[in-house]
Parts: C-alpha cells; sequence; structure tokens
C-alpha cells in the first residue's frame, strides 16, 4: 500500500483522483486550504492536511511519509485574473510543494500541466514535441510551472513525471455548463464555420492517466498528454450535445468578426470600471482555435487507453447537470 498526497483535493479533478486512488488501495492524505468545500470526499477515508501552497510555511510536513504527490492545485484559467496571482499560485506555489517533496524524499512527483502551455495549435494534432508557445497569463504561469518541475527532475533532486491533460469534463464540472444551457435553449448559434477541433478528456480516463504516470518506473523524467480517443469538429460536439439534450439546432450561424469586434468593445467598456465584461475576446478562442493532440506517447508508454466514448461521457455529463438542477429537467 502506497502513501499518497494530492494538492488541489478538494477540485474537480483533485476529487477524482483522490477516489480513484482510495479504491486503489492508496493511504491518501488530502492537501486543501480551510476555505475549501471538502463535503463530497467526506465519506472517504482519507487523511485531510490544511495548508495554502502559497505560504510555504503552512504544509511544512505535508509531505512526511509519502510516496508519491500529485500536484493537481493551480489556478485555472479564468477572466478578470491579475498576472500575479497566476504567478503566485502556479509558479511559486508549485516550487512550494516541490521543496516539501524534496525535503520529505519523496518517491515520485506527477507534477499536473495543461495542453495550453503550447498555446494555439497550427497543425493538429500536436504531441508533446510541439514548442511552448503560451497565449495568456494563465498559460505563461503553467509554463513557468512544468519547467519548474522538470528542472527539478533534470537536477537529480527528485523523479518528477509531468501530464498535460486536454480539455476536462464529466460529472462534477460546471466549465461546460454555459454551452450545454446555451444548446439546451434552443438559442445555441454557431459563432464561424464550427469547423475547428476539439478534444476532451473524460475524468475518469484521465484520473486513470495521472495514476499510470506515477506507477510506471519508465516514465520518469517524461510528459505526456492525456486526452480522449477521439477529437472531433466543434459542429459535430455540439451536434452530439443537441442530440443527448434531445433539443433542435439551429443552422443559422453568427459572423466571427462583428461578434469579436463587439467582444473588444465590452473589453474597452468594462475594464476600465472594473466590471467584468460579459462577452471578451478570449471566450471566442473556443470558437476558432484548433484544441487536437496526439496521445500515442501516454498509449506506447504507459499503458492508457480512454474507456469513456466522447457521446456516453456527454452523456454523464448532462445526467449529472440535470440531477443536480443545472440544467433543466426533461
Amino acid at each position: 500500500m502506497k502513501n499518497a498526497l494530492v494538492t488541489g483535493a478538494s477540485g474537480f479533478t483533485g476529487q477524482h483522483l483522490c477516489r480513484a486512488l482510495a479504491g486503489r488501495g492508496y493511504r491518501v492524505r488530502a492537501l486543501a486550504r480551510r476555505s475549501s468545500r471538502i463535503e463530497p470526499l467526506k465519506a472517504l477515508d482519507i487523511e485531510w492536511v490544511f495548508g495554502d501552497l502559497c505560504e510555504p510555511a503552512t504544509i511544512a510536513g505535508a509531505a512526511r511519509g509519502i510516496d508519491v504527490v500529485f500536484h493537481i492545485a493551480a489556478l485555472y484559467r479564468q477572466e478578470g485574473v491579475a498576472k500575479p496571482q497566476f504567478h503566485r499560485v502556479n509558479v511559486d506555489g508549485t516550487r512550494a510543494i516541490i521543496e516539501e517533496s524534496v525535503a520529505a524524499s519523496v518517491g515520485r512527483i506527477v507534477h499536473c500541466s495543461t495542453v495550453g502551455v503550447q498555446g494555439e495549435i497550427k497543425h493538429p494534432p500536436a504531441d508533446e514535441s510541439v514548442p511552448y508557445a503560451p497565449g495568456d497569463h494563465y498559460q505563461i504561469s503553467k509554463v513557468e510551472g512544468e519547467k519548474l518541475a522538470l528542472q527539478t527532475h533534470e537536477e537529480g533532486r527528485a523523479d518528477v513525471v509531468v501530464v498535460r491533460p486536454v480539455g476536462i469534463y464529466g460529472p462534477g464540472d460546471t466549465r461546460f455548463l454555459k454551452l450545454f444551457k446555451w444548446v439546451d435553449s434552443g438559442k445555441f448559434r454557431m459563432i464561424g464555420d464550427g469547423r475547428v477541433l476539439y478534444h476532451l478528456t473524460f475524468v475518469e480516463d484521465l484520473v486513470r492517466g495521472i495514476i499510470l504516470a506515477a506507477e510506471t518506473p519508465g516514465a520518469s523524467g517524461r510528459i505526456y498528454t492525456l486526452g480522449g480517443e477521439e477529437y472531433v469538429e466543434l459542429n459535430e460536439l455540439v451536434r452530439l450535445i443537441a442530440g443527448i439534450l434531445d433539443r433542435p439546432l439551429s443552422r443559422r450561424r453568427l459572423p466571427l468578426w462583428p461578434v469579436y469586434a463587439a467582444a473588444w468593445a465590452c473589453e474597452l467598456i468594462c475594464r476600465p470600471l472594473g466590471i467584468e465584461p460579459p462577452l471578451y475576446r478570449r471566450r471566442l478562442d473556443f470558437f476558432t482555435k484548433d484544441r487536437a493532440f496526439d496521445i500515442s506517447r501516454a498509449k506506447n508508454e504507459l499503458g492508457y487507453r480512454p474507456g469513456v466514448p466522447l457521446a456516453e461521457g456527454l452523456r454523464l455529463t448532462s445526467d449529472w447537470y440535470r440531477r443536480t438542477g443545472l440544467l433543466n429537467p426533461r
């Protein structure tokens, strides 16, 4: 039985990972802030440690007696967050847990990065060799955090594996709720031609890949993209969601550039007033940038096999939205 420490344990991926590790026989120590909502994991036999990665003194001893650290905690991409805050959490926080792990002689650190470090994918599908090309403060901070983790390995201070998840979804997540609600309302309109590629990862598949990264001896020092088995055009993704929700899908489309101009105007007016704009240019990336990745390395070296097809994962997510009242009942 191995001892595992999970940072960001109260978050979406962290919760699923804690459950999967406990089911696999690990002794789990979960790190979270005092303000975190831990009720969903109360039934699990896990040890809670409360601390803040941004305040290293509060996590002293958190990795003592631990075999593997899963560093999942991060400040995720969102509007209205200043660059220093992304750096504080995603870089300084990563440094803090690495130093704590090194001091405790942890056997392996699995650092959770993101495919966002590669920015816009010019020639999809992208594998791990595509260079860093961050496009915003969040992605820049994740590049710096990933480099810090890999440098720690190269210096021989710790055994590190980096995983880069592709768009995570599933029961418990609300990042895709806006899209489901828009389609469910019957008012969805595609912006642009919808021909961009989109790639998702069902959360249970992701955590299996993360655990494989911890348990595979030959993974030491490697980077692995973890995604679903398939990627599709955005048109197909929306069609699948509409079919699951049993809602009609309009063939009408909105031209990109007028919407882009409106987003720019919203930013110009709202940001000086300290108001989060209802529409902003980065949100349009969903309609304009390819997100498709090659997961061959994880399959060949880790034995990673996504088990939940896209249509099934979307159905499970939709059912959870309805069951919890986030979407109107049928």
